[in-house]
């Protein structure tokens, strides 16, 4: 498996959100998570690399992760996959927060919605959806187990959660997701935030333990 990381700035909000790019070496289909900005740096990538993009999944809907979309789709195709609860937002921007950070209304439709426990294939590489709701009610997570890694939107960074206090978001909800879901993932699991640094689940897992004792 090839994987790079980008930071990218989502147009006029000067944020930086990592954008994954995912490729499988044999069959040279790939999936971009997250390409929250600078469509052309990302297709730029996805053309070193010879490959075929096939998905574009979006771990949440907030403005910051979809803000290069639709040019993404544009330029080089691919399905974009969302969950049902945030599919709502890739055009409400009561929900995605575009009017917060003076990005135009997004135009954009999922190709497919997608439900936790679902099976997504990359040429060779399996990943599993788990929901993890409380950033947004639709907040997904990536998983391979075979890879080790999981990519986690806003759900879990290095050293903490994402935050809760905006639509849809449920800090009862995130802790749930993060003990119930995130955290029996083997230690040795690598983890690829939506912002900041890589972390593992064996750094992160002492946090989410004593919180869970107060019972959240």
């Amino acid at each position: 498996m090839i994987l790079k990381r980008l930071q990218v700035n989502t147009p006029q909000a000067g944020l930086k959100t990592n954008c994954y790019i995912v490729c499988d070496e044999r069959t040279k289909e790939a999936m971009v998570i997250d390409p929250g900005g600078e469509a052309n740096k990302i297709s730029e990538v996805l053309d070193i690399l010879e490959a075929n993009l096939k998905y574009i999944f979006i771990t949440h809907c907030h403005a910051d992760h979809i803000g290069s979309v639709a040019e993404l789709k544009r330029l080089k195709g691919g399905k974009i996959l969302i969950s049902r609860p945030d599919s709502e937002g890739l055009y409400n921007e009561e929900i995605n927060l575009a009017y917060y950070i003076n990005m135009e209304k997004p135009e954009l439709e999922a190709d497919s919605r997608i439900d936790d426990e679902d099976l997504i294939h990359v040429g060779d590489i399996e990943f599993r959806v788990i929901a993890t709701p409380g950033h947004t009610k639709g907040g997904l997570c990536l998983y391979s187990e075979k890879e080790g890694l999981v990519f986690t939107g806003d759900t879990l960074f290095s050293g903490t959660w994402g935050r809760t206090d905006l639509p849809t978001g449920s800090f009862i909800e995130i802790i749930t997701s993060i003990t119930d879901k995130l955290m029996p993932l083997p230690d040795d699991t690598i983890v690829y935030p939506g912002h900041g640094k890589i972390t593992m689940i064996q750094d992160e897992r002492n946090i989410y333990l004593e919180l869970k004792e107060k019972d959240f």
